[in-house]
């Protein structure tokens, strides 16, 4: 019988429990071992099953609002428990969640609009995102569930990670660290099988190199960045740590909503106005945040925790770059860049605005009442702008799935 018996978000709890009964099957081929604790003291888990040296990783919940990979991550562990195939000569290796704090803050049981996702929404600020903190802060600052990553991958030395990803509203993406020729068609046909658009300008890949319509590749060393404002650096992520032994990362994005908008490779007739405008809606609608905030701020306990924390962080990036939208040439000019961009203005003062509700809300903050009626107002033009359509959970976790599977097969070709 399955352990995803039911189509919904598992909590990391149900994760452990689902993979400790599946290493329980077969306890000869599978492990289930703690190889950490996160800084509230919660442990870390690593599934392995087989044995051969040549090695996968697969990491999920590395962002607490993308909780998809958690799903996937427990149908990919079944697959290869039932595939002899996939482990003939290749140990998978499955860390549950690389960030169990903050998926204990983030509330997603079964959304059915984006305003109720939002109400539960937590995304740590980035030098607390485990994945993240190594391009923002010093090696002897890192968090212990980035340093039980980075040692994961130091013994395991995998020639593929793949980390398990997600969108709110949009289509679906591949980042790669390194080119993996082939992955794109087998990519493509699954997102086209199971009517997920593939995201062909994603703003989180801009001016990237592709191998093929929503593959990415990190570009090298040395290149500029689309964004000089942003302090952090993709290349000193963990993502590029399973470099040290020759493996790459496939970064694997699905979305929970798809818009079928996302994926327009045509030329935008202005994407220089265009993206000045959307510079100028950003900093509009964070200066709302900001000002809800100003005003509740001197009746808010202290110290500062993560929720806040988290939303000042989000609002800090906001000038910087709006800064770049408005004064740097677009990094691509399609439609589909352009509308990426579009959604990720209308994605970054509604995150902040959602965790800044939740601390008002708790609080018994007289604020709350407004900002929640901004919530709603935010969720629902987001949606409605991008024609939002529910991606069935099956096909999220379908889709990530195969693609995860295809990249450690044509990854392993590279390799050879």
């Amino acid at each position: 019988m399955s352990l995803l018996t039911e189509l919904r978000y598992p909590s990391v709890t149900e994760i452990v429990a689902s993979a400790r009964a599946l290493a329980a099957q077969r306890p000869w081929l599978c492990s289930l071992e703690q190889v950490g604790v996160s800084r509230a003291g919660r442990p870390l888990h690593l599934l392995s099953l087989g044995h051969a040296e040549r090695a996968v990783l697969v990491v999920a919940g590395a962002h607490a609002n993308e909780p998809t990979g958690g799903s996937t991550l427990l149908a990919l562990a079944e697959r290869v428990l039932y595939e002899r195939k996939l482990r003939a000569d290749t140990s998978w290796h499955f860390l549950l969640c690389a960030d169990p704090d903050g998926a204990s803050l983030h509330v997603t049981p079964a959304p059915r609009t984006l305003f109720d996702y939002h109400l539960g929404f937590f995304r740590p600020a980035g030098p607390e995102q485990p994945e993240w903190s190594p391009s923002v802060l010093p090696p002897d600052r890192l968090p212990p569930e980035t340093r039980a990553l980075t040692r994961v991958i130091d013994e395991l030395r995998p020639y593929l990670q793949a980390t398990l990803h997600g969108t709110d509203l949009g289509g679906s993406w591949v980042q790669l660290t390194k080119a993996v020729p082939g992955l794109a068609e087998p990519f493509a046909k699954s997102a086209a099988e199971l009517h997920i658009p593939v995201e062909t300008g994603a703003s989180d890949a801009a001016g990237w190199p592709a191998s093929g319509p929503g593959v990415h590749v990190m570009p090298e060393p040395g290149s500029d960045a689309p964004y000089p404002s942003i302090p952090d650096d993709v290349r000193h992520s963990t993502w590029y740590h399973a470099h040290r032994y020759g493996g790459l990362t496939a970064v694997v994005e699905v979305p929970m909503w798809a818009s079928d908008l996302v994926d327009d490779p045509a030329p935008h007739p202005a994407p220089d106005a265009a993206m000045r405008h959307l510079a100028r809606r950003l900093l509009r609608d964070s200066l709302q945040v900001e000002g809800v905030l100003t005003e509740a701020l001197p009746r808010l306990p202290g110290p500062d925790g993560p929720l806040l924390r988290a939303t000042k962080w989000a609002l800090e990036l906001v000038p910087g770059l709006a800064g770049d939208w408005a004064h740097h040439p677009p990094a691509d000019t399609t439609m589909a860049y352009v509308g990426s961009v579009d959604a990720f203005g209308r994605r970054l003062p509604l995150r902040a605005a959602a965790m800044l509700l939740r601390v008002l809300q708790k609080a018994d903050d007289r604020a709350a009442p407004h900002l929640e009626h901004l919530v709603a107002s935010w969720s629902e033009a987001f949606a409605e702008r991008f024609r939002a359509r529910w991606v069935p959970l099956e096909h999220q976790v379908e889709h990530q799935s195969r693609t995860v599977v295809a990249a450690a097969h044509h990854a392993r070709e590279r390799a050879e």
